[in-house]
């Protein structure tokens, strides 16, 4: 390597390919030499770093001599195999030499002979006019018999047409097509720009087309009818089919030719194949159409009656198709499932121009509960026969989405419209009954009613009736409409009633039957609540209360109440002039007052036996305790003063029997349920009036006020001036001491002093009015 390095060469590099390559591989061995001595130097700086590796360097020399030489084997073994691969390889070569130049002489041979060979094929041209020109003969001399018998092959023809023999017919046909279409062949292929021979050609086999086209008018005639044939003569059906078929095959043979030699005949190819289904699709949507003779001018129920025997024509023909029809068409043509699927598109045309029509909204649901449950259901494409035949899942809607949600958007605008409007009828209706001399009906418990309710929930349950045919979610959505509906009625029902309240008052002798009337609006709220949770729970998926079921239930235990309130304002109208007299002068020398009040409640109380439960004890409780009430008005409205304690004693008794009165009526009337607190609250006062100690009066005052914590410090006031004898100094400090003392009101505790208030009295006036009696 030094020795090149110091030669002339290396000095003055020769300027050949070879000598610069050299060279550069030269360079390259000798980087490599130095990066291997400077990664051995590495290695063994690294073995020797510590004095006691000293002793191992002849066993470190020993490995890495054994390495280098496992390393130089596998070297030389690589090599070696190079070496053989070369080897191989050139073989190949020089084989492969030897064989190219023994085809280069083959060729030379061949091309040699060809050279010969040219003016003897030349020579052969007329061999090859005179072959061509023998075709055209032999062909001719084949159709020679059907060439001079067309026109009575043409008359045969026409006659098996007319007589319904179309196997024969089609078999002439193919005769008469064969001998034409050869012929022209042949002069196609010995001049196909001779113009004039194929049209004399033509000409002469014009009638042949004509045959055609009426054998197909004839086919098309039978397959226009197939329902009606393959009931009768199936095989009429099957010698169409079969006609059909072979020119399929005719059609086939003829475009393969036409791929190899350019030529086609006339008329093909005729595709009477796809012609044929065109022709079943045509037929399948007459037999639709044919259905539709029914008018909404002829019948109300013309939807109803259009859609039944469209459903009876579809089921029957499929019924027909899959019994019969199948077995006249080959198996590759699918024939039940073709049909299937053209009745379901003839169908769902017919339905969306029935959807595009100005339909009411029973013709709506008629529609929309014919296409999204009777087409798919057992009465029609999913009938029994059918079900093993074809997948009614996998059918495409017959309406569009949006068209169905059109006609339920339509549907509900109109009931919306139709069901106020029926609302605000039965409304006018009641209100007509209300003015009637004759007491309501009773229903069989005995309890007044009007027919309101019924007539609204019958009109809702046929609605819901009708939109459960539809689907489960339309069915919700109409009985939501109806609750608001609802909702809205009862706000005008609640009117009306305030309205009746407010005319009788005008003249409480008309209308006569008003109590019984009012009772029945009462009654009428319980079975409009019942009516509705038998909805909810025959209707309705969701358990769940709503706003508007909440507005609803406020709306209905607003008009009970109101209706018992304006009930209980009539008995006490009447009841006012004898609550004028208690606690009076009049009262105390004897007077019946209590007694008529008691009987004219209960009189009263049996027409308010007909009220249902629970507002027949809510009035009841409301009734005891606005006696109760008035009652004790009447102490605090301060009519008499006693004069003294034979008075006090006296008014005391009276006021306990009187109260003991109340609480047998009340007993009476609420069976036998505890009404004494309310009554006891009169005895409790008629206790203040009869002490005969005023030193103990704060005693009992302060009894009264535990009993009754709502008790104020005028109703005090206004005893003590009833009293009459209890002195200022005296009712300054009971005052005082309850007030300091005063009992905690809890919520339980039903009010009685609530509600009463006193009129003001100033100290100067009480005083007068206690000096004067006690003078």
């Amino acid at each position: 390597m030094c020795a090149l390095k110091d030669s002339p060469q290396a000095r003055h590099p020769v300027g050949t390919e070879a000598t610069r390559e050299l060279w550069m591989e030269m360079t390259a061995m000798e980087e490599t030499n130095r990066e291997a001595v400077a990664t051995a130097v590495q290695r063994v700086a690294g073995m020797l770093q510590r004095s006691d590796q000293l002793d191992k360097v002849e066993q470190y020399r020993r490995r890495e001599a054994r390495k280098k030489a496992s390393v130089e084997a596998r070297l030389k073994a690589a090599i070696q195999s190079q070496l053989d691969g070369v080897r191989t390889g050139l073989t190949q070569l020089h084989n492969a030499l030897v064989d190219v130049k023994d085809i280069q002489i083959s060729l030379a041979a061949v091309n040699s002979d060809w050279r010969q060979s040219i003016n003897t094929i030349e020579n052969l041209k007329d061999v090859k006019d005179a072959v061509v020109q023998h075709s055209q003969l032999a062909s001719a001399v084949e159709n020679l018999k059907n060439i001079f018998s067309v026109p009575e092959i043409v008359e045969d023809t026409k006659q098996l047409i007319e007589e319904a023999e179309l196997l024969q017919a089609h078999r002439k046909l193919m005769d008469l097509e064969c001998s034409r279409d050869d012929l022209m062949y042949e002069q196609y292929r010995m001049d196909s720009k001779n113009t004039s021979d194929m049209n004399l050609i033509r000409n002469y086999f014009e009638d042949v087309q004509s045959l055609s086209d009426e054998l197909a008018k004839q086919l098309w005639m039978v397959l226009q009818r197939a329902m009606v044939t393959v009931r009768r003569d199936p095989t009429m059906l099957v010698s169409v089919v079969r006609i059909i078929e072979r020119e399929e095959k005719i059609d086939r043979r003829m475009l393969d030719r036409k791929k190899q030699t350019g030529f086609i005949p006339p008329g093909r190819p005729k595709q009477w194949k796809e012609k044929m289904f065109k022709v079943l699709e045509g037929t399948v949507s007459t037999r639709i159409e044919g259905t539709q003779s029914v008018t909404r001018e002829s019948d109300k129920m013309w939807l109803v009656r259009l859609l039944e025997i469209t459903r009876k024509y579809v089921l029957d023909d499929l019924v027909v198709v899959k019994n019969l029809m199948v077995q006249c068409f080959p198996p590759h043509y699918n024939t039940f499932q073709r049909f299937f699927c053209l009745y379901h598109e003839a169908v769902s045309i017919r339905v969306q121009e029935l959807a595009s029509e100005d339909l009411e909204a029973n013709e709506i649901v008629s529609m929309l509960t014919w296409v999204l449950n009777t087409y798919k259901s057992e009465e029609m494409m999913g009938h029994p026969e059918l079900h093993a035949e074809c997948d009614v899942n996998l059918l495409e809607p017959l309406l569009p989405q949006e068209v169905v949600d059109q006609l339920l958007s339509k549907y509900v605008q109109t009931f919306t419209s139709n069901i106020t409007g029926w609302l605000r009828k039965a409304l006018e209706t009641d209100k007509k009954d209300w003015q009637k001399e004759t007491e309501p009906e009773a229903d069989q418990d005995g309890y007044y009613q009007t027919t309101l309710p019924a007539i609204v929930f019958q009109m809702f349950e046929q609605n819901l009736q009708v939109a459960a045919q539809i689907d489960e979610n339309f069915k919700e959505q109409v009985l939501k409409l109806c609750l608001k509906q609802m909702s809205s009625f009862l706000i005008r029902y609640r009117e009306e009633a305030i309205v009746y309240k407010e005319e009788h008052l005008r003249d409480r002798q008309q209308p006569q039957c008003y109590v019984q009337y009012m009772i029945a609006i009462i009654n009428n709220c319980q079975t409009f609540k019942e009516s509705i949770n038998s909805l909810k729970r025959k209707y309705s998926q969701s358990s769940e209360p709503s706003d508007v079921d909440a507005a609803i239930e406020k709306t209905l235990n607003e008009v009970a109440k109101e209706g018992c309130q304006f009930l209980l304002d009539e008995v006490f109208l009447d009841l006012d002039h004898h609550l004028n007299d208690l606690l009076t002068r009049k009262w105390l020398m004897g007077s019946h007052a209590v007694d008529t009040i008691c009987v004219t409640v209960e009189d009263y109380f049996n027409d308010f036996n007909k009220i249902k439960k629970p507002y027949n004890l809510e009035m009841t409780s409301e009734a005891h305790r606005r006696v109760v009430v008035e009652y004790i008005k009447a102490v605090m409205a301060k009519r008499i003063m006693f004069k003294n304690a034979d008075e006090r004693r006296e008014g005391a008794e009276r006021m306990i029997k009187e109260a003991e009165q109340f609480k047998f009526l009340f007993r009476k009337l609420t069976a036998g349920e505890d009404t004494d607190r309310l009554c006891d609250a009169i005895a409790a006062i008629a206790e203040v009036f009869k002490l005969t100690d005023p030193t103990l009066l704060y005693l009992e005052v302060s009894t009264l006020v535990s009993k009754y914590p709502d008790i104020r410090e005028e109703h005090i006031v206004a005893l003590l001036a009833v009293r009459g004898d209890a002195s200022r100094d005296m009712r300054q400090m009971i005052i005082e001491t309850l007030s300091q003392n005063k009992p905690a009101y809890t919520s339980a505790m039903q009010p009685i002093f609530r509600d009463i208030t006193v009129a003001p009295m100033n100290i100067s006036s009480m005083a007068s009015a206690t000096a004067k009696l006690l003078k």
